[in-house]
């Protein structure tokens, strides 16, 4: 069934009530990273979701003015690596736009994956994705991947890095 949705849809809220109504949205946060001609790129995300097990895909959003849109797009692949608790700082570091790429990628362990991507060593999970599609909306990017690869952490795993209400939140179990 194709339903057929106006493009541009009249505001019904501010953008501020919206990235209010947002912040009470926990999200997991992954760096997505990419590698290719343009070198390595990243940037701390919070607007990941599963879309598909068949065939595995995902989608990321990302604003068009960040720093790693244009090689993502260039790239066709990128990681997404889940963070855990432990993890805030490189958080920061990769949502700190005072960072420079190779500052923003230092004093972490990082890997090769399947399609080029850097592989954050120590994430909760490590999603190796090839690009199938992209669509603009708004601002951002909104990219579709097919995953090519997971590795997980250790079966031990720690609590989940979490954004809730423009801060890094705890699980009940934390």
């Amino acid at each position: 069934m194709t339903v057929l949705l106006e493009t541009r849809p009249a505001p019904v809220v501010s953008a501020a009530t919206f990235r209010d109504g947002m912040a009470a949205l926990a999200s997991a946060i992954s760096i997505v990273t990419t590698d290719g001609e343009g070198g390595a790129h990243g940037f701390t995300a919070s607007a990941v979701c599963s879309v598909s097990d068949t065939p595995a895909t995902v989608l990321v959003c990302i604003n068009r003015t960040a720093s790693a849109h244009a090689h993502i797009m260039r790239h066709g692949v990128l990681a997404i690596n889940v963070l855990h608790a432990g993890q805030a700082g490189l958080s920061d570091r990769f949502a700190s736009r005072a960072h420079t790429m190779a500052e923003r990628f230092a004093g972490a362990t990082w890997r090769r994956g399947r399609s080029g991507a850097p592989l954050l060593d120590g994430a909760l999970a490590n999603l190796d994705c090839r690009i199938s599609d992209i669509r603009d909306v708004g601002t951002h990017t909104v990219v579709f991947a097919h995953v090519i690869d997971i590795a997980l952490s250790a079966p031990a795993q720690p609590a989940p890095l979490l954004w809730f209400n423009r801060a890094y939140g705890r699980t009940a179990a934390q």
